[in-house]
């Protein structure tokens, strides 16, 4: 055959395929997603989530440890009260699960990027991402309540805060109430584009978060819509968002690209708690191979365009990294 172009010349040894490896990746774009909850001297594995634990603050050290071994700089902290109102009022609470969390991080793992989950449904008695009128959220006297927890969580040591109710304007609340109280270089990272997703069930067996009656549909959005994906992307950057999310990860890859192309900000993805589970379950079977499988999505996720990568494989990737396994 006379081929003067051949592909494959480039693919002939392992050094020549990471010498001209289009995608690559560093363990500082992971973000771990860690569960604390209130009370003392608890660990409490999660059964959806195979080697996924809740931790009161006073055993956090456990697991922080092993990140910060692993190489994980980046920890987003979620928050399980012992008490729920129809207010959430653990969310902005002075003294609340996440506010002890994070001063604890502050002065034991000051080498650690504080980031938070800013939402009501794991803080409030019916579960749902908001102040309730009947039996639907109230968009407008949520965003007061958002932007009071976002503050709260600043003020007691977060480094970037992330809300993911998906409420209307809630960009334009917290970034307003943030620099009204002097916290002007605290980032938001908005969950710009999140849908109403069946992969988020292991999460809600985590958090206890899973909504008293309905769904939340009338606020997370409809997975069949691309346009509504971007408009959302576009109204939160024009609002103050310093960088975007798409999630959840794996099957919205082709939102994580158009996102990537219609902005200027750094995107995360996040691949949640289904994707999590559904490798684990599958890996417990020896159905698949766990390793290759975890690092072909997040390759997959970061050549799609993604910049930071939220997972629960954090660690395990930091040190395939290293191992030079992927990156």
């Amino acid at each position: 055959m006379d081929l003067t172009i051949r592909p494959r010349r480039l693919r002939s040894s392992e050094a020549l395929r990471k010498m001209v490896r289009e995608t690559r990746m560093d363990p500082a774009s992971l973000i771990y997603p860690m569960f604390v909850m209130d009370g003392t001297n608890r660990v409490e594995e999660i059964e959806s989530l195979p080697g996924q634990n809740r931790y009161t603050v006073d055993r956090m050290d456990e697991e922080l440890d092993r990140l910060a071994a692993a190489g994980v700089q980046n920890v987003m902290l979620f928050g399980i009260p012992e008490a729920k109102d129809e207010a959430g009022s653990q969310a902005y609470a002075e003294d609340g699960v996440v506010q002890r969390a994070l001063g604890h991080m502050k002065e034991h793992y000051p080498q650690i990027y504080r980031i938070t989950d800013v939402c009501m449904c794991e803080y409030t008695s019916h579960g749902h991402c908001g102040v309730l009128c009947g039996q639907d959220v109230d968009n407008d006297k949520t965003l007061e309540l958002l932007s009071r927890t976002a503050l709260s969580h600043v003020e007691a040591g977060s480094q970037m805060v992330a809300p993911s109710d998906m409420m209307d304007g809630r960009i334009a609340a917290i970034r307003k109430r943030l620099d009204e109280t002097g916290h002007t270089n605290i980032p938001i990272m908005s969950y710009a584009v999140k849908f109403a997703s069946a992969f988020y069930g292991p999460f809600r067996e985590a958090a206890g978060s899973a909504p008293a009656f309905g769904d939340r549909k009338s606020y997370q959005m409809d997975f069949h819509n691309r346009r509504e994906a971007l408009k959302e992307a576009l109204l939160d950057a024009e609002e103050g968002a310093d960088i975007l999310m798409v999630k959840p990860a794996m099957a919205y890859l082709d939102l994580v690209r158009e996102v990537k192309d219609l902005t200027n900000l750094p995107l995360a993805t996040y691949s949640v708690s289904g994707e999590y589970a559904m490798v684990k379950a599958a890996a417990q079977n020896d159905w698949i191979n766990e390793e290759k499988i975890v690092c072909e999505m997040a390759a997959s996720a970061f050549r799609a365009g993604a910049d930071i990568y939220i997972t629960y494989y954090a660690k395990e990737l930091a040190q395939y990294m290293k191992d030079g396994k992927i990156g």
